[in-house]
């Protein structure tokens, strides 16, 4: 008796794992129909059958990617009782964590990224999920900011956010670049200490 066919969405999800493992292993340039047919353990056909054509299956693995990595933060119901700045930073160092410990994915996301220099569909899905990331910390930052005016004086949400994005983003880099000698730990104690040395609460007192 044959065997059973595999559900629509089942076998959607097997190519797009196999997908994103050859994207990870030869990059965008190297990806091909065949290859991630051989990966998944089915034919080119089948493949194409579901994604009609390699873009649209990079289409399909970028939605993916973008979906499971850049993944707005939205705080627990128990955590969302607690202090909107300490609530920040649980949320900075689960991030921080998290995405230096995907490089592969970090690595294949700067590729979409460049492409999307030249392909305005993936230049498209890339800005609106950093924008909708970016705008999840606007709304924790705005929570800081009414909760605690003083602490960041003159900053706005906006600014929160690009801030809490940019540390996040540059941990995930350095972790990219260095996976065994980054430390998050000491990142950040650096960056304090040199924006504490010209920060402008010190430039105003000097």
């Amino acid at each position: 008796m044959p065997g059973q066919r595999a559900p629509e969405e089942t076998r959607r999800d097997q190519i797009l794992r196999a997908a994103y493992q050859i994207a990870a292993e030869q990059g965008i340039d190297g990806f091909t129909i065949r290859l991630v047919a051989s990966t998944a353990g089915l034919s080119s056909g089948l493949v194409l059958f579901h994604y009609k054509s390699k873009e649209r299956l990079l289409i399909a693995l970028l939605d993916w990617l973008l979906s499971s990595t850049l993944v707005p933060p939205t705080p627990s119901p128990v955590a969302a009782t607690r202090p909107a700045f300490e609530l920040l930073l649980d949320l900075l160092w689960a991030e921080m964590r998290r995405l230096s410990a995907a490089p592969d994915r970090i690595r294949l996301l700067f590729e979409f990224w460049a492409r999307g220099s030249r392909d305005p569909e993936v230049g498209q899905r890339m800005r609106q999920a950093l924008q909708s990331y970016r705008e999840a910390f606007g709304v924790i930052g705005r929570a800081v900011l009414e909760a605690e005016p003083g602490r960041f004086e003159g900053v706005t949400p906006e600014g929160l956010a690009t801030m809490a994005v940019s540390v996040i983003k540059g941990c995930a880099v350095q972790a990219m670049i260095d996976p065994e000698g980054f430390e998050i730990v000491q990142y950040l104690v650096a960056a304090r200490s040199l924006v504490d040395d010209r920060g402008p609460r010190s430039q105003a007192s000097s």
